[in-house]
C-alpha cells in the first residue's frame, strides 16, 4: 500500500480519537498508522502483509503500555485542583457573627459555605477567614 495511504489512514483515525468521547482507543491506532505509512515512505516496511502486521503490533503495543499512563496523566491534571480538598489555605468573608465552635455563613470563591469557628475567639461579620480544614462541606476556619 502507499505511504501517503496509511498517512490519510493515520490522520482519519486521529480525527475520530478527537470526535469521540476520552476513551483514548482510536488514538494509538492513529499513530500506528502514521508509524507505518512514514516506514512506507523510508522503504523499511515491506509487503502489504508485513505493513499489516507492522500496523497491528504498534497500533496494539502502544496501546498496552501507553494508554493507562496517558489516562492517568490527563486525569490527574484535569482532577488536580478541582476538589474541596483545595479549599484548605484559602481566605473566605464571614456573612454571620461566629462565637467560638459555632456553625455560620461565610463566602468563598463566590459561594456561600457552612463554616464551623474553630478558632479561640469570636469571628465577625465581614471578617476575612482563613480555612484550616474540609469536613464534607463544612469549612473549618479560623482568623486571618
Amino acid at each position: 500500500m502507499d505511504w501517503w495511504v496509511w498517512i490519510l489512514a493515520g490522520f482519519a483515525l486521529l480525527g475520530l480519537e478527537l470526535m469521540t468521547p476520552g476513551g483514548f482507543f482510536v488514538l494509538f491506532f492513529g499513530l500506528g498508522a502514521l508509524a507505518v505509512g512514514i516506514l512506507v515512505a523510508v522503504g523499511a516496511a515491506g509487503p502489504l502483509w508485513a505493513q499489516c502486521l507492522w500496523f497491528s503490533a504498534l497500533s496494539i503495543g502502544s496501546l498496552a503500555l501507553l494508554r493507562s499512563r496517558l489516562r492517568s496523566l490527563l486525569q490527574g491534571s484535569v482532577g488536580h485542583g478541582v476538589g474541596v480538598e483545595t479549599l484548605v489555605g484559602e481566605v473566605a468573608v464571614l456573612t454571620d457573627d461566629l462565637e467560638p465552635g459555632a456553625v455560620g455563613k461565610a463566602e468563598l470563591r463566590g459561594t456561600a459555605w457552612t463554616v464551623r469557628n474553630v478558632g479561640a475567639q469570636r469571628l465577625l461579620h465581614g471578617q476575612r477567614c482563613r480555612v484550616h480544614r474540609v469536613d464534607g462541606l463544612t469549612l473549618s476556619i479560623g482568623p486571618e
